[in-house]
C-alpha cells in the first residue's frame, strides 16, 4: 500500500485553555479529494492552521511527502508543496486578477543585483506571467485578468483563491470551504475544476459544509468531533453512522 501524502498523528492544540484539538489522527492519500467534516467546534480549522504552519501544534506529528513538518513555518511548508486557501479570499482588492496571481509565483528573484546582471529576473517574471495566464485561462478568469480583484463576484474570488494556490505549484492543497456563499452554477464550475485537477494528480483536503459536494467529489470522508477523529469512510458510510449523526445533532456520542 502506498505511503500517504499527508499523515496527522495525535495532533493537539489549546487556545486559552480550551482544547481545540485533542489527538486528531488521519491520512490523506495522493491523488484524492479527501473531505474533513464535522460540526462547528470540531477542530477542522485548527487542524488546517496547524498543518499549514499558521499556528504550531502543542502535541502530535505531521508528515508530508515522507518528511516531518511539525512546527515548520508556513512559508517553508508552502515551498515544500503544501498550500492552503482561506474561506475569505485573501486577494488584494485594488490589484488586478493577474497581478494577484503573480504575487504567489514561487522563487521570485526580486530586485537583487545578481539576478538583474544575469537576466534571471526577467526570465522568472516571464515564466510567472505565462503560468498566471495559463491558470487564469483554466479557471475561466482570463477575461477578467485586468479587472481589480475587488470587483469580482464571491464565486470568482473563490476561483482566484484556488488560482493563488495553484501558482505555488503545490502537491497538496488545503481547501477551506471552496463553495461557501457561491451561487449553484458557479459552485458546479468550481467542483468541475477540482475534479479535473484531481484527475491530473493534484491532491486536496477539503473543509466543506455542502454535503452534496462532499458526496460528489470526496472519498474518503474524515469526520471530526471534539477535536478528535470520529470516523473515516465513504460518504455513504459516514452518513449512515449513528455516532456521526449524533455529533451533528449535538447529542453526546
Amino acid at each position: 500500500m502506498a505511503e500517504p501524502l499527508l499523515s496527522v498523528r495525535a495532533l493537539a492544540r489549546r487556545f486559552y485553555g480550551v482544547r481545540a484539538l485533542a489527538g486528531a489522527d488521519f491520512d490523506v492519500a495522493a491523488g484524492t479529494i479527501t473531505a474533513l467534516i464535522g460540526p462547528n467546534g470540531a477542530g477542522k480549522t485548527t487542524a488546517f492552521q496547524c498543518i499549514s504552519g499558521v499556528v504550531p501544534p502543542e502535541g502530535g506529528r505531521i508528515l508530508f511527502a515522507g518528511a516531518e513538518i511539525t512546527g515548520w513555518p508556513a512559508e517553508r511548508i508552502s515551498r515544500a508543496g503544501l498550500v492552503r486557501t482561506f474561506q475569505v479570499a485573501r486577494g488584494i482588492p485594488r490589484l488586478s486578477v493577474l497581478e494577484n496571481l503573480l504575487l504567489y509565483a514561487p522563487d521570485q528573484p526580486g530586485e537583487r543585483i545578481w539576478a538583474a546582471l544575469i537576466g534571471a529576473g526577467r526570465k522568472a517574471e516571464r515564466r510567472a506571467r505565462e503560468r498566471a495566464i495559463a491558470i487564469a485561462r483554466r479557471l475561466d478568469l482570463l477575461s477578467l485578468a485586468n479587472q481589480p480583484a475587488g470587483a469580482l463576484s464571491g464565486g470568482q474570488k473563490k476561483l482566484l483563491e484556488i488560482g493563488r494556490a495553484l501558482m505555488a505549484e503545490p502537491r497538496l492543497v488545503l481547501l477551506d470551504e471552496p463553495i461557501a456563499g457561491v451561487n449553484p452554477a458557479l459552485a458546479e464550475r468550481i467542483a468541475s475544476h477540482l475534479e479535473s485537477l484531481k484527475n491530473e494528480g493534484l491532491t486536496f483536503l477539503v473543509i466543506e459544509h455542502h454535503m452534496d459536494m462532499i458526496a460528489r467529489l470526496c472519498d474518503p470522508v474524515i469526520v471530526m468531533a471534539g477535536g478528535r477523529t470520529l470516523m473515516i469512510g465513504s460518504f455513504a458510510e459516514v452518513a449512515a453512522d449513528s455516532a456521526v449523526q449524533e455529533a451533528y445533532l449535538g447529542r453526546p456520542n
